[in-house]
């Protein structure tokens, strides 16, 4: 996991800001064969800055929406799972509905600081099968806008495809790392975590300590695809800081230097109107508590 920079569990997590290096090995650079890809017509690329992003004290993030939400809803905040302020939660385990008063700097779209956003409590967060904390706000995203003329990152409700260009954009870093989709990872596996379905880029998002939450943003559509959160930086296998991809048939493999974040597409079913988290949705695929 890519560490909160301070905190109660940071010796957990990856280490300082030393970038994570190493080149994907040949036998490595293909994707999973039954990935989607992206189609071989050039789309042009949008514009992502750091519109939309915040940082915490130890990670990154971003204010998002749903497809669904309206001006007027509760505004949300997403960052990972292990950055939550109370601990990183542990397998299996799922918090909702927890009181919140954490803070976070909104950022323009060079990176500049414009104000401080609070929450009032955490919606949900888990590690499990995934690794992601929202927090409900107590403003709307009508009254962002208003004073300070932000709007939030939509998250995507389809599948990212392979090769697809991506950005990963770290409020904590006040960084942007440009790179690709590589494939997906059935399973990924880091000490007692297991996350599904997880994306893996290509190796020039070398990502680091603090870059944690970060939105992973698809250039061509300018939405969220995925939540940054871990690298394998020592060539260990399934260990802490240095995560294990599993197939179908449980074969491992290390790939050093390499980063992931895991896909949020699904997120969106596990929502009503008003930003209301609703884990009995029938297409909801989150972990209950």
């Amino acid at each position: 996991m890519k560490k909160p920079l301070i905190g109660a569990f940071s010796s957990l997590l990856l280490a300082g800001a030393t970038a994570l290096a190493g080149a994907l090995p040949a036998s490595a650079a293909t994707a999973a064969p039954t990935a989607p890809t992206a189609t071989s017509a050039k789309t042009p690329a949008v514009t992502v800055d750091f519109s939309g992003t915040v940082a915490l004290s130890d990670c990154s993030g971003s204010l998002v929406r749903m497809p669904s939400s309206a001006n007027t809803d509760p505004a949300l905040i997403l960052t990972n799972g292990h950055c939550l302020e109370t601990g990183m939660p542990g397998p299996g385990e799922v918090i909702v509905d927890q009181p919140s008063s954490r803070s976070f700097t909104l950022l323009n779209s060079t990176g500049g600081r414009l104000g401080t956003l609070r929450a009032s409590k955490v919606v949900y967060s888990t590690m499990t099968d995934t690794d992601v904390t929202f927090y409900q706000l107590n403003t709307t995203y009508s009254s962002i806008k208003s004073r300070y003329g932000i709007s939030p990152l939509t998250m995507s409700t389809t599948h990212p495809v392979a090769g697809a260009g991506i950005k990963v954009v770290s409020g904590y870093w006040k960084k942007i790392y440009s790179c690709n989709v590589d494939g997906f990872v059935y399973r990924l596996k880091e000490g007692d975590w297991t996350w599904k379905d997880s994306l893996r880029y290509t190796p020039s998002c070398n990502t680091i300590g603090g870059t944690s939450g970060s939105p992973v943003v698809d250039t061509s559509t300018g939405q969220l695809v995925a939540v940054n959160n871990t690298g394998n930086e020592d060539g260990e296998t399934c260990t802490v800081n240095n995560p294990c991809e599993v197939d179908e048939n449980g074969k491992v493999t290390v790939r050093q230097g390499i980063n992931y974040a895991e896909e949020t597409y699904t997120i969106p079913s596990c929502f009503a109107a008003g930003n209301r988290l609703d884990l009995t949705l029938p297409s909801c695929t989150l972990p209950q508590p």
